[in-house]
């Protein structure tokens, strides 16, 4: 299938590893110009290197910590500066710490909000008049099936995320009618750092063993198991293809069957 995005430029955030590299490379493949940031400066130049040998287009590498607005929008301004536009924004961001209400204090809290709320919101702020003009736009947000089936012991996560889910919803019906969507992509359990980070949390607390707690994750999941970043990856492409123009304001779970609801 032709997604028909070769030649437009894409930012992903958070893109040196896991999920959001995946994406990166993904979009590299179907012949799109990237933009990618991370706070790790090696760590993103392998994550470039690897993309650029995907597909045609430049990949621009910018060090970004996306907790802090400035770099915020230090990286959105290299971006449009060196290519003019940004067509495709893929939302992203390191998951904040697990653990119960009690177990955070306001400052947590703020931390939270900056790392997954602020940053989209300010991206999004930064791109949006430019699709707009041209007629064309895909803005993507990489959240959590905890907006639908709240995980326990990621309170943080549970709350921020959804706010990025309401902002996504109204935004969408405000932009439709220029050629811009708006959607949401949910992981489910998929086997990145992130998922490596919340298994030793669970095994400690639970007193089992890392594989204790894969299998039971395992169990829960229609599919039999965990995900693979690049069937995630797969997903968030079309949503950023010419194919998926009458797509917007939803929230796409990739999960293997895991999330109960019913919509």
């Amino acid at each position: 299938m032709d997604f028909g995005i070769e030649g437009r430029v894409a930012l992903v955030a958070a893109s040196s590893q896991g999920l959001g590299k995946a994406v990166a490379e993904e979009l590299a493949a179907e012949g799109t110009h990237l933009v990618m940031c991370a706070r790790g400066q090696e760590a993103l130049a392998e994550a470039v290197a690897s993309a650029d040998r995907r597909g045609p287009g430049e990949v621009l590498g910018i060090p970004a910590d996306l907790s802090d607005a400035a770099q915020v929008a230090a990286l959105a301004d290299a971006a449009l500066e060196r290519f003019g536009r940004v067509d495709i924004l893929v939302n992203n961001a390191g998951g904040p710490p697990a653990g119960p209400f009690e177990a955070h204090d306001a400052a947590a809290w703020q931390a939270a909000v900056r790392l997954n709320l602020e940053s989209a919101l300010q991206l999004t702020r930064a791109v949006l008049p430019g699709m707009k003009e041209r007629g064309w736009g895909r803005i993507l947000n990489i959240t959590s099936i905890a907006v639908k089936e709240p995980v326990d012991g990621l309170i943080l996560s549970n709350s921020v995320r959804a706010a990025v889910t309401g902002f996504a919803k109204s935004l969408s019906n405000e932009v439709a009618e220029f050629g811009v969507t708006v959607n949401n992509v949910l992981p489910g359990f998929t086997r990145t750092a992130r998922l490596d980070q919340l298994a030793r949390v669970r095994s400690e607390a639970g007193g089992m063993s890392m594989e204790e707690v894969e299998a039971g994750w395992n169990a829960a999941i229609p599919a039999r198991r965990l995900g693979d970043p690049r069937e995630f990856a797969a997903v968030v492409a079309f949503l950023a293809s010419e194919r998926a123009s009458y797509v917007t304001g939803v929230s796409v779970a990739v999960d293997g069957g895991r999330t109960r609801a019913l919509y």
